[in-house]
């Protein structure tokens, strides 16, 4: 992995190239070491290490816009770059509202959570992952972990640009899983659980191991329930994923490209009046928690539908030029791509539900998904997936619930919303943080 004064070297020769050429730009420049273990009938099955770097260049020279990138430092291989650029940059369309536009930026991210001591040993790590395996097979009924691991990750990032801008974040992070298969009577479930943190400390393989079980058990004499409307409950990870495949929405991107079915909805109600949409910056233990977003502009918090009424969409510098509106600094881009928008943390605010209210009477609790981008339209809002779950009364599990399919529109359905509970909590890659909310009705084709 390059250090931060190769890359910064680095960043100085691309730069000089660039208003060498009568151009503006900015450039990110990245390098990171990554780890991982998987284990197999108890011997390691993947011992994989390993580190790179990358530099990637986006160019605005009379209107045109391109980008390049290399994963070489070396001074030609730069300097092609931005010959590449500069050149791929004639044959694109003039866009005024595209520019370099984040001047004398200095940030750098000075949360110490997200950069931690770790001084956990590689035979520490090996362990884990051979006990993750173990701790699944060991259990009676199940007769593999398919599915099994650990990793970790060491990067840092530098973005500069031609208007004095130099910004510079380092992190780490690491993480771990396990899946259970589980066989009997001639029937079988799967089901995983996982674990994710900045150190080694942090991390709970027995939660992996015991959760995945739990589930893959207790889902084993899952049937299909009657086809009908139910109310539903969706695991934090379902709608996790529920939400990243309408994201869309909230893009000011696919707004400017008309594409966003809530591009002209701003002050509009678009959702049941509980429910509260913020794109938070830092949230304590959040795993995209970066001072600066992808243009050198200072992170900062939107909220996006305030009680029901959709109040800004996530902007970057282009975006908001566009429409002529404020940047909301969800500028993203990596090395290797262009400039685009993204969220941070999703953060969905709690309500007045207490879990009795939130689990009264009976309602499905789904805890699993399947094909949920491709059985999603981000336009019109309809989806089908399979799923599998529990039918539960008054926050019992009555019967779980396996080869049913849930359907029905996301724009709708977050109407129609008969409670929102009183705790945050996350979901496993610590991006999506809320309550567990009640949806009054959605289609359910079982049986």
């Amino acid at each position: 992995m390059a250090d931060q004064q190769q890359l910064q070297h680095a960043i100085d020769q691309v730069l000089e190239r660039a208003k060498a050429a009568g151009a503006e730009a900015d450039v990110i420049a990245s390098s990171s070491n990554n780890f991982s273990l998987k284990a197999n009938a108890g011997e390691l099955d993947e011992y994989k290490v390993t580190s790179g770097q990358v530099i990637g260049v986006r160019i605005v020279k009379d209107q045109h816009i391109a980008t390049s990138y290399s994963e070489s430092l070396e001074p030609a291989s730069l300097d092609m770059m931005v010959e590449h650029a500069l050149a791929n940059a004639t044959y694109t369309k003039q866009d005024p509202h595209q520019t370099i536009a984040c001047a004398n930026s200095q940030l750098v991210t000075e949360s110490p959570e997200i950069y931690q001591t770790d001084t956990a040993t590689v035979d520490d790590k090996i362990a884990l992952a051979l006990a993750l395996e173990k701790g699944v097979v060991e259990k009676p009924n199940a007769t593999s972990a398919p599915y099994n691991g650990f990793g970790e990750s060491d990067s840092q990032v530098i973005l500069a640009n031609t208007l004095g801008t130099r910004c510079y974040h380092k992190e780490r992070s690491t993480y771990c899983y396990a899946y259970t298969l589980f066989e009997k009577d001639g029937k079988q479930a799967m089901h995983g659980g996982m674990s994710t943190g900045r150190r080694f400390e942090e991390l709970d393989p027995q939660y992996c191991i015991n959760h995945g079980y739990d589930m893959a058990k207790a889902l084993l004499d899952g049937e299909p329930v009657t086809t009908g409307n139910y109310s539903v409950v969706f695991d934090l990870n379902c709608l996790s994923s529920l939400f990243g495949a309408f994201g869309m929405c909230f893009s000011g991107q696919s707004a400017m490209k008309g594409i966003n079915p809530w591009r002209d909805s701003l002050n509009s109600m678009v959702a049941s009046p509980l429910l509260t949409i913020s794109d938070t910056a830092y949230i304590e233990g959040g795993s995209a928690i970066k001072a600066f977003d992808s243009e050198g502009f200072a992170t900062r918090d939107t909220i996006l539908v305030g009680e029901g009424q959709l109040q800004s969409l996530l902007h970057n510098s282009h975006t908001a030029n566009f429409f002529g509106i404020e940047n909301t600094a969800n500028g993203s881009r990596s090395a290797k791509g262009g400039l685009g928008v993204s969220a941070r943390h999703t953060v969905i605010a709690t309500g007045q539900s207490s879990d009795a209210e939130l689990t009264g009477g009976e309602y499905l609790e789904l805890i699993e998904l399947q094909g949920v981008h491709s059985g999603a339209d981000a336009v019109s809002g309809d989806f089908s997936f399979g799923a599998s779950g529990f039918l539960c009364r008054d926050g019992k599990r009555i019967q779980p619930v396996r080869g049913i399919t849930v359907a029905g529109n996301f724009y709708k359905m977050i109407k129609e919303i008969d409670a929102v509970g009183d705790t945050l909590s996350h979901d496993h890659g610590k991006h999506f943080f809320a309550p567990l909310i009640r949806f009054s009705k959605l289609s359910i084709a079982g049986k």
